[in-house]
């Protein structure tokens, strides 16, 4: 599908660089509120950087995800989506 994530590099800062199955590309930041729940995990950064692609989904250990449909929508409109 379109909004495969094909390409993803970690960076400082919770941030991501991703580009998608039909090129777009683009930056995901997840803000230290966001970091709850489910994301709890990913507060620790040595656990963020561990990010790897499955079946076109930004994964995690433990079945952590994140919706690769609405990441796509995001960055297709403003190349990036914040996580608040």
């Amino acid at each position: 599908m379109e909004w495969d994530v094909v390409d993803l590099k970690t960076g400082d800062d919770w941030n991501m660089q991703v580009r998608f199955a039909d090129g777009t590309e683009g930056s995901v930041k997840f803000e230290q509120s966001h970091l709850y729940g489910v994301f709890e995990s990913l507060k620790d950064p040595n656990f963020f950087f561990r990010a790897y692609l499955d079946s076109g989904v930004v994964t995690w250990p433990g079945d952590i995800d994140i919706a690769p449909d609405a990441m796509y929508r995001e960055i297709k409109r403003h190349g990036l989506w914040v996580l608040r």
